[in-house]
């Protein structure tokens, strides 16, 4: 549990929501970024201590990550991180194109110019990371992808891409350092905004899809660069 008890300094119970849901995408977090490893045991009573609260909010928090795939609740046994499987990250990939895919062309029949400044200036953010700090660019990589959505209305459709992609995410942490430059990322977010701009759906989807196909060039390496880390294939 040392992992998490170097976390929970940033956890605070603020924001107008369920301390389940709080909970929920704080342990989601750092099981992304590999704070809490595959194989590695949480304990209920444990963390309800060391973030002062009840068993509930924790078990409901455990429930929504088993549902990611990301911890196995194993009874009599207990709960555990589990590893990364490639079939649940194609899996993933292929939902998220097909909704993204259709989010992105009608924001390219409807954008606003002040829906492209703030893709574009999420673009500018992004060219400003310093290199390592890959928290920092997936939060506004999740940023500019959820403003897409967000441009055309389609809330639900960026809930349900945020309920499926979590074994992604942990794939797109690991791939930022070797695999996957942060340039090209920046490079193909911006094809998608130039698509969104010159109102060309088929160039936006076109771009879209390429993006999110970086990840299948990708999990190859990750996988043989961070075996431990995956299930068997």
């Amino acid at each position: 549990m040392r992992q998490i008890l170097r976390s929970v300094r940033a956890f605070q119970h603020v924001e107008p929501i369920s301390i389940g849901t709080q909970l929920h995408r704080h342990l989601r977090g750092a099981i992304i970024r590999g704070e809490l490893r595959p194989g590695q045991a949480l304990s209920e009573s444990e963390i309800a201590k060391q973030y002062s609260t009840s068993r509930q909010p924790v078990r409901e928090a455990f429930i929504k990550l088993a549902e990611e795939r990301l911890v196995a609740i194993l009874p009599q046994r207990g709960t555990f991180v589990v590893k990364i499987s490639v079939a649940d990250v194609l899996d993933a990939r292929f939902v998220r194109e097909a909704i993204e895919v259709a989010v992105v062309q009608e924001a390219a029949a409807s954008a606003t110019p002040s829906a492209v400044k703030d893709l574009r200036d999420l673009i500018e953010q992004q060219k400003a990371v310093v290199h390592g700090r890959n928290e920092d660019f997936l939060a506004l990589d999740e940023e500019f992808h959820r403003t897409i959505a967000l441009s055309v209305r389609r809330a639900h459709a960026w809930r349900v891409i945020e309920g499926i992609k979590a074994q992604m995410d942990r794939i797109r942490y690991l791939s930022l350092d070797d695999a996957t430059p942060l340039s090209v990322i920046i490079e193909q977010h911006s094809r998608i905004v130039d698509g969104i701009e010159a109102r060309d759906p088929v160039a936006a989807a076109a771009a879209t899809r390429a993006h999110l196909r970086e990840i299948i060039v990708s999990l190859p390496d990750i996988a043989a660069h961070f075996p431990d880390l995956f299930e068997p294939t």
